[in-house]
């Protein structure tokens, strides 16, 4: 990888990991799927966490990627491309 720009480099990212702090004490919600694991929230924030690793996944597969594949920039364009569909 030497001669590569730092953000043409992996990130050596496995995956997401999403934490919501709205949830009444008796509320535990738990989500895995494919490259994220998702935690607490309430009803409402759990959704957009599930929703948003969803769009995220299908983002780094429309690359032809997996997500270990994924560089500084093209992260960069994925979360910019999440803020415009979401």
């Amino acid at each position: 990888m030497t001669g590569m720009r730092p953000d043409e480099r992996p990130l050596n990212v496995t995956g997401l990991l999403g934490l919501g702090f709205d949830a009444r004490p008796d509320e535990k919600r738990v989500t895995r799927g494919k490259n994220f694991l998702l935690l607490g929230g309430s009803r409402e924030t759990h959704g957009r966490m599930v929703e948003t690793a969803l769009v995220f996944n299908e983002l780094v597969d429309k690359r032809g990627k997996r997500i270990e594949q994924v560089n500084a920039r093209e992260l960069s364009e994925i979360a910019q491309e999440l803020r415009e569909r979401l």
